[in-house]
């Protein structure tokens, strides 16, 4: 009888905490609103597992302009949820949303477009594409040949991979993705295979395997669109605004202003704190504008080499 009573207590218990901790992987026992992230606040720049809260800030013209807090634990959920908050609450919205690599998804690509908005973000391969050990590598698509008509790629040993099927896959926020899968028929006697066929997870060994791509037209197709928008001199000029402004919001805040903790608990109290520290910037920001005639300035120029 006392170990069912023991069972029925930590079934409660469980539940409990399933229920406190809902579509996250994790929550604070300390402010059940705060979710473990990973910080870098050591030395070393090494990861901590931290309770903590997504903070977002809106920049224009260096002001912040709106802001959110959320329990997500990466960038790329919170751009659309951001934007919607935005529009519903400024009663306007930005023509032009930049955002740096941790935005870039299908979802994020495609929500702007629909929405009647310009997207500048930064592909996530954007650094590591420009490095040779990118451009070697034979096994990534972007590297292969495509024809577009038959709808194939070729390898580097000229064999041809076409569509075998497609698969859909749904996202945490429900989004529904496309993948067209293509497979090589044989790859028997291919020189290139060990440098093509990479991964050791599979248990069939090497030798035996047939090189597969995965491949999101959609994606690939919003992603080629993107870095254009993003290499073009308008592109350049809103990207370095947004190191300069999105991050110096950030800087302002905890090497100016010195906060780098929250005094309070709970979504709602954080929110507020949050709010009142951007007011207190952007009264700054106005203050040191108005001491070097910047009023009416919106974007830093490039400077000339």
């Amino acid at each position: 009888m006392e170990t069912l009573e023991d069972y029925l207590s930590r079934l409660k218990k469980y539940n409990q905490q399933l229920h406190i901790c809902g579509k996250r992987n994790s929550y604070s026992k300390t402010d059940h609103d705060a979710t473990f992230m990973r910080m870098k606040e050591d030395a070393m720049g090494n990861g901590q597992l931290k309770p903590a809260y997504n903070l977002q800030h809106g920049v224009d013209s260096e002001y912040i302009t709106w802001l959110t807090i959320g329990p997500q634990p990466t960038d790329a959920t919170t751009l659309i949820p951001f934007l919607k908050d935005a529009e519903q609450h400024l009663k306007f919205k930005y023509k032009n949303i930049t955002a740096d690599a941790g935005y870039e998804s299908g979802e994020n690509y495609v929500f702007p477009e629909s929405n009647g908005q310009m997207s500048y973000i930064k592909p996530a391969n954007y650094e590591i594409s420009k490095t040779r050990k990118y451009k070697n590598d034979i096994g990534r698509i972007e590297n292969m040949e495509y024809d577009t008509q038959a709808d194939i790629y070729t390898c580097r040993n000229g064999r041809k991979l076409g569509a075998d099927h497609i698969r859909h896959s749904k996202s945490k926020t429900g989004y529904t993705s496309k993948k067209t899968i293509y497979k090589c028929k044989d790859c028997k006697g291919c020189p290139y295979k060990s440098d093509c066929i990479k991964g050791n997870n599979c248990k069939t060994p090497v030798e035996e395997r047939t090189k597969a791509l995965q491949v999101s037209k959609t994606f690939l197709k919003y992603r080629k669109e993107d870095l254009e928008r993003i290499l073009s001199d308008e592109g350049i000029v809103f990207r370095t605004n947004r190191s300069i402004q999105a991050e110096g919001s950030f800087g302002d805040l905890k090497q100016d202003m010195q906060f780098r903790r929250y005094m309070s608990k709970g979504t709602s109290n954080v929110l507020a704190e949050s709010t009142l520290l951007a007011m207190a910037k952007n009264i700054n920001k106005l203050h040191n504008k108005i001491q070097k005639d910047r009023i009416g300035t919106h974007l830093f120029p490039l400077k000339s080499a």
